[in-house]
């Protein structure tokens, strides 16, 4: 190799272009390397500002959640559904109870025991009421109020806890439920998600029991049914094996039924 001090100018000038030209291009593949080594930044945050949270019903109303029907609404607010649709429906002529929305106002009491606004209205609930709120109080029932009979012979396979409102009482498909005691039926049906055939029965103002997973009902909805009476048929419906589910609510609460049961 000829050394770069006797080479002529002209091809020293050559070969420092090719020394220039090859560090520049080193340099140019370094700073690329870097750039594309280089984390990215960590996407920000997405914060909800919309302002959306719904408002408290105002006293006597509900307001309707993801998930809701208005037999549900009305179980768990001790209420026949057939009650909560006519209150709703005379407070609001437009009202449907087989479409109700995310955030509307459903009437769960008398109209007389609320200020009427339209059921279906989405106001917020500063805007519709100025009465003070309900009491959070928890229903208390220190005495059984009631007393009921067996609605099933079985062994009790589920107590009830926060996550099994009731207790379950395993059986085979076709033997008989019985009415736990005197009253109305106010719902006979299928429309409540986990419950199978469902029959309720309204005793009075405060007590309400619940039959579920029925194979057959043997009562529509507005009988009057007495204690011990057959309303329908042990089965599997909503649930993986034969049983026979039951609730005692009290003013729409679920509380045990078992101190109840005699």
């Amino acid at each position: 190799m000829r050394s770069i001090t006797n080479a002529k100018p002209e091809s020293m000038l050559n070969t420092l272009s090719k020394y220039s030209l090859i560090a520049l291009m080193a340099t140019s593949s370094f700073l690329l390397v870097g750039c594309g080594t280089t984390p990215r930044a960590k996407p920000a945050n997405v914060i909800d500002r919309s302002g959306n949270s719904p408002e408290p019903a105002p006293p006597g109303y509900y307001r309707v959640k993801k998930g809701d029907t208005l037999a549900r609404i009305a179980l768990d607010h001790g209420q026949a559904p057939r009650d909560v649709a006519q209150w709703n429906s005379a407070a609001n002529p437009s009202f449907n109870p087989n479409v109700i929305e995310v955030g509307d106002l459903i009437l769960i009491k008398p109209p007389a025991a609320s200020k009427v606004v339209k059921a279906s209205e989405k106001k917020p609930a500063s805007e519709v009421a100025d009465a003070p709120a309900e009491s959070t109080k928890p229903d208390v029932v220190a005495e059984p109020g009631i007393r009921l009979s067996w609605p099933a012979k079985g062994k009790v396979t589920g107590e009830f806890n926060e996550t099994n409102k009731g207790i379950d009482i395993a059986g085979k498909v076709g033997e008989p439920v019985l009415a736990a005691s005197d009253g109305k039926v106010v719902y006979a049906g299928n429309s409540l998600r986990g419950y199978g055939n469902l029959v309720i029965v309204k005793h009075d103002n405060t007590y309400l029991t619940a039959y579920a997973h029925n194979s057959k009902l043997l009562v529509k909805e507005g009988d009057t049914v007495r204690k011990g009476q057959k309303i329908a048929e042990m089965g599997d419906t909503d649930t993986s094996s034969p049983k026979l589910h039951f609730e005692l609510r009290v003013n729409g609460k679920p509380v045990n039924p078992t101190p109840y049961l005699q």
